[in-house]
């Protein structure tokens, strides 16, 4: 047997190649859009990618099984589970809805299928079992367990505005918790993120584990008595960014299939749509532009998600390299309409107004000061004279201030806070001040 993970950084997203190397197949797991990487790989070990699979109707990103159905030519396999809100839409003629107890035979392996609802509705895991072995290796589990965390049951309330959904959600993740509690303590768990996604609240940085050790040690092993359960998985979820309600929709329904085009530089910015200033807020701040200020690091997925319009071309500020990795990046998701890019060097612009944490401190607290961090910082600990206002939030809902007014703006640590100085100012609050790194350094 052949087995291979993929680790995708922005997204801390898994996906998986599992093969049989006496006969040549091979079946993806939970791929992204990009096939490059997996393709590669299996053409290294002379293996077909003959079958496609997904546990779930993905929130986050967006699913590469279309492509590998189409491209690839693999047979897709994906859950009937879920109710007819959720059943998938617009898939290749030979794909087979599975059920749970179902066999998936790529050669001599096997893929037995177990109906795991909580995170969604149709959620389900793949117990791994080689032929060499009657018993079996390991649990693809997708987004309902991870290590030392299990899904969250909100999003179809929070992000794609199913109402009602959380409770149901919560009530059958205790459940499938039940239902695998029978399996060997030996399996090894694979699951579908690592620290950094927002499908749980507490994912570990480890990329796999036990059974065993996630009984021992993963909260949600932890209760028995359902109410007390639903209450502490439902508590302190991080806001999903709004492109999660995207990605539900286009995973279910399908997008155009995955393309890599070059973005190309632009003489004049268009005024219909949105502008993503790609450099670091340091250069931002010293150099402004009309765009919204979110930086191309590790975190530019979760911040550029609360922001982006499916229906709107976006541009970029930026250099040739990191305009093309942005760009790529949002096709992860779904995103397909970067129309050009603006060089930073046709950038001109004056600085945004900054003040040190200590001369702030200095300040008669009868001021206004904007708090754009998240609902758990906030209800951790916040100025009592602030309003609190998302900071991915600013352009869906009313700022708590006029326009004229002048504005101190604070997050956690400064990065946040310049977005949201782009935001406002944008939006017409010219008398906004950034409060440099923030509550931490305030404190």
């Amino acid at each position: 047997m052949y087995f291979k993970s993929f680790f995708n950084q922005p997204l801390a997203q898994m996906s998986y190649l599992v093969g049989c190397q006496k006969t040549g197949e091979a079946i993806l797991i939970d791929p992204l859009r990009d096939l490059t990487p997996y393709i590669e790989a299996a053409e290294k070990e002379n293996l077909s990618i003959n079958y496609v699979t997904e546990t779930h109707i993905h929130a986050d990103f967006a699913s590469g099984l279309r492509e590998a159905a189409v491209i690839l030519n693999a047979q897709a396999f994906v859950s009937g589970h879920g109710g007819d809100d959720w059943k998938y839409k617009q898939l290749p003629d030979q794909a087979v809805t599975l059920t749970d107890g179902y066999v998936i035979k790529i050669g001599n392996v096997k893929l037995e299928v177990i109906h795991t609802p909580g995170h969604t509705p149709e959620s389900i895991s793949f117990l791994l079992t080689d032929h060499h072995s009657k018993a079996p290796m390991g649990l693809f589990t997708g987004d309902f367990m991870f290590v030392g965390d299990v899904g969250r049951p909100d999003l179809l309330e929070t992000a794609a505005g199913m109402k009602n959904t959380t409770a149901l959600g919560a009530k059958q993740m205790f459940a499938s918790i039940g239902k695998i509690k029978n399996l060997p303590d030996y399996l090894q768990i694979w699951p579908g993120h690592g620290a950094g996604s927002a499908c749980g609240k507490s994912l570990g940085a480890v990329p796999m584990s036990t059974l065993g050790y996630e009984k021992e040690n993963n909260w949600a092993f932890q209760y028995n008595d359902e109410d007390q359960f639903i209450d502490a998985l439902i508590s302190e979820q991080p806001e999903p960014p709004y492109y999660f309600k995207e990605m539900k929709h286009i995973n279910r329904d399908g997008v155009n299939l995955y393309n890599n085009d070059i973005i190309a530089p632009i003489s004049k910015l268009n005024s219909l749509a949105l502008t993503i200033d790609l450099r670091q807020k340091e250069l931002f701040s010293e150099n402004m532009s009309n765009g919204i200020n979110i930086p191309y690091n590790k975190k530019f997925i979760g911040f550029v998600g609360w922001y982006l319009d499916y229906d709107m071309e976006l541009q970029f500020i930026g250099d040739y390299e990191e305009v093309q990795k942005a760009a790529a990046e949002l096709k992860l998701i779904g995103f397909d309409r970067v129309s050009g890019y603006m060089p930073t060097n046709k950038i001109r612009g004056k600085r945004y107004e900054q003040i040190e944490p200590e001369v702030f401190k200095s300040l008669d607290k009868k001021i206004n000061i904007l708090d754009v961090r998240t609902d758990q910082e906030w209800n951790d600990s916040h100025f009592d004279e602030a309003a609190h206002l998302h900071y991915g939030k600013l352009l869906n809902e009313t700022v708590p201030y006029e326009k004229d007014q002048t504005i101190y703006v604070h997050c956690q640590s400064g990065v946040r806070s310049a977005i949201a100085i782009s935001v406002l100012k944008k939006q017409g609050y010219d008398h906004v001040i950034n409060i440099k790194d923030g509550y931490s350094a305030i404190r």
